[in-house]
């Protein structure tokens, strides 16, 4: 189940996803006079970085990794609090293990990092003085959150904190949306969280909110709650997940582009906290498809590792990341500087551009002939991307194509062919279905 799937199964939780939206497509709307939001004034200057980064990694690691069915089991299987509780003694993490994620991350080519600092199970990985359910006061013993926070800097990654607002251990939790007292106490815990996190680490870049069930955002004070982030951390971050549409949206699972700024999370298998009988893992190739995917239309890319008890990392992941880590190496710079990308129609490539320069990725090699139909530009010249070797160019009215290649791909998992336009790429398939002649019936 993922946190969509959550919401939409809580009558609240979906009242709440449907308001935000609402919110945000209000902003959108030709017309329309958007609603002021918080970090409204300078969200261009703010999001710079993030636009350029394109690659992060997400950092889902709890108590949840001891019992290594998945992050919700809590809630899936129905354990009581007390009984669960019982696994914050059992985890005793090894000693700075968020300095192997963040030379992973490094070595893939992602640019942030985002962990889990407060889950929906309640478990702060971080020293707070509002809960002795916390790593520093159980069994860690240290504070996770600021391991995490030096391990990301010393390796020159942006640093982002993750926290669910729902809570399946605080007590007022769920009787918060019916009790106006426990709602008061259980808004001023949360908040007393955010201005912890927000406080004790130095400079924080993304501040990634989970799900806001039971309460809406006035019930949050949301705005309220983003006006202190943004006083704390001036040139801070936010997502959309606590009822206010934020600097960013959130599709979880899919790739699924906007015209606000937007990225996509998703799992290396099927579970974010580790679950250590899924084996339903992506390929690099599937991986690489994925962020050029996002490339292609201005969006972000943030896959999840989920840690082992002792805080290391699935040696599937570790392989996996290291394949695309290689891919980045020759082909990074067609993601990180890519501009907005019209062509897209390939049964067997996808497609990113920076200016006049069209990146065809092929990710099933068709042999010694690529070709692209219904590219309405003149082609100067063509190359193969790793490496630089020249490519052969034949095309006319309705077709391009790109000869004397290899019989294998060069290139692995996707070999990309960077195709020198005279123009800004575009790609009309609709005028060679129009326009190609056409034989005669029977001939």
């Amino acid at each position: 189940m993922t946190r969509r799937d959550y919401l939409n199964w809580m009558a609240a939780g979906a009242a709440a996803a449907a308001a935000r939206d609402a919110s945000a497509e209000q902003q959108l709307r030709p017309g329309a006079s958007p609603t002021p939001q918080p970090g409204d004034a300078d969200r261009e200057a703010r999001m710079k970085w993030w636009h350029e980064a394109r690659f992060g990694m997400f950092i889902h690691w709890g108590l949840y990794s001891t019992l290594g069915r998945h992050e919700w089991v809590m809630e899936q299987e129905g354990i009581p609090v007390a009984e669960y509780e019982l696994q914050a003694k059992l985890f005793k993490p090894k000693p700075n293990a968020a300095r192997d994620w963040a030379r992973l991350a490094k070595l893939a080519g992602q640019k942030y990092m985002v962990m889990t600092t407060k889950h929906h199970e309640g478990f702060c990985n971080f020293d707070s003085k509002l809960t002795n359910y916390n790593a520093a006061q159980q069994g860690p013993g240290r504070d996770l959150v600021k391991e995490y926070v030096e391990a990301a800097r010393g390796e020159g990654l942006r640093v982002g904190f993750y926290y669910s607002l729902m809570d399946w251990h605080h007590p007022d939790g769920a009787r918060c949306l019916t009790d106006e007292a426990a709602r008061r106490r259980f808004v001023d815990y949360i908040h007393g969280h955010v201005r912890e996190l927000l406080t004790n680490y130095g400079k924080i870049d993304v501040l990634w909110y989970d799900v806001n069930w039971p309460l809406n955002a006035q019930q949050w004070e949301s705005e309220k709650m983003n006006d202190m982030v943004y006083k704390l951390q001036p040139e801070i971050i936010v997502n959309d997940r606590n009822g206010l549409p934020g600097d960013f949206t959130t599709p979880e699972q899919t790739i699924r582009a906007s015209t606000r700024a937007w990225e996509s999370c998703m799992t290396m298998n099927g579970s974010w906290g580790y679950q250590k009988a899924d084996d339903n893992w992506k390929t690099p190739r599937t991986i690489v498809r994925n962020l050029v995917t996002c490339a292609h239309d201005t969006g972000n890319y943030l896959l999840n590792i989920g840690p082992k008890p002792d805080g290391s990392i699935p040696e599937e992941s570790v392989r996996i990341l290291t394949a695309v880590g290689k891919w980045m190496e020759h082909n990074g710079s067609t993601i990180y500087q890519s501009d907005k990308c019209q062509p897209r129609s390939s049964e067997f490539a996808g497609f990113s551009r920076q200016g006049n320069t069209l990146f065809m990725h092929v990710h099933f090699w068709p042999g010694s002939t690529v070709s692209l139909g219904g590219l309405r530009n003149k082609v100067k010249s063509a190359r193969l991307l790793n490496g630089g070797k020249d490519v052969k160019v034949d095309q006319d009215d309705f077709r391009v194509r790109f000869t004397g290649l290899p019989e294998k791909a060069p290139d692995d998992p996707v070999t990309t062919i960077a195709i020198e336009c005279d123009g800004e790429p575009n790609q009309d398939t609709g005028y060679v279905r129009r326009e190609r002649p056409r034989r005669g019936v029977g001939v």
